[in-house]
């Protein structure tokens, strides 16, 4: 019996005694260690709609910070194609451990609010909780937390009709995302702009004529990947 209790508490020493991330690679099936994780919140932008899995934005900035010596995990994603800020927020509440906590967490978020027509008064609202939610599965709090803009679907051959009005009312949405980031002390990063090059590069386009393409989605992590690495501490 003691022998067993031995056995026992050295396995709980183990585990407390590791920060590593347990992942497994798609392909082969393999588990590795890595030292940090990375929770991406979002809608179809964050899922990458119409682009291959390792096309996702996300994706690729854990794949970069990688390639600087910084083991990220491949990302949790909790993300689908046509999410409100309202449907973010519900998933979040019923997939997400309470007690588990993330060394990098991002956020964008919106587009479809302002599509759906939904009040920006509203947007506001909800994400600000979906902020609180996400500053409590931070290891860091705000120091691990980061948002990007809205990019604007205007330019694309799905929304060109109505550019302009897209383009007013996603700057609108984006001053609240910024505010709302502000607020809580994240880095907010504007991307909007590197999204409106699509009005002149068919590449940035995905086939689907409406979301970012692989080119696009590397674009963003350029914007970004010399800041993300001072949010994960060695």
């Amino acid at each position: 019996m003691n022998k067993f209790y031995i056995i026992f508490l050295s396995f709980i020493i183990i585990g407390c005694g590791t920060s590593n991330v347990i992942s497994e690679d798609s392909e082969t099936g393999n588990s590795y260690a890595m030292d940090y994780s990375y929770l991406a919140l979002g809608d179809s932008y964050t899922i990458g709609e119409s682009v291959p899995e390792s096309a996702r934005w996300p994706v690729q900035l854990a794949v970069r910070l990688r390639e600087r010596g910084y083991k990220v995990a491949p990302p949790k994603i909790i993300a689908k194609t046509g999410w409100t800020t309202g449907n973010l927020l519900s998933v979040m509440r019923s997939e997400l451990n309470y007690t588990r906590k993330f060394d990098l967490v991002s956020i964008l978020i919106g587009v479809n609010n302002q599509y759906q027509g939904k009040s920006i008064e509203a947007y506001e609202k909800e994400l600000r909780e979906i902020f609180k939610l996400a500053l409590n599965h931070s290891k860091q709090r705000e120091k691990g937390v980061f948002a990007v803009s809205i990019p604007d679907y205007g330019v694309t051959p799905f929304g060109q009709e109505n550019a302009e009005t897209i383009a007013t009312e996603i700057d609108q949405f984006n001053a609240v995302f910024k505010k709302v980031a502000g607020e809580f002390e994240v880095d907010f990063y504007n991307i909007t702009p590197i999204s409106r090059e699509a009005s002149r590069d068919d590449a940035l386009i995905a086939p689907d004529g409406l979301h970012p393409s692989e080119l696009m989605y590397r674009y963003w992590v350029d914007e970004i990947i010399d800041d993300i690495p001072q949010m994960l501490p060695r």
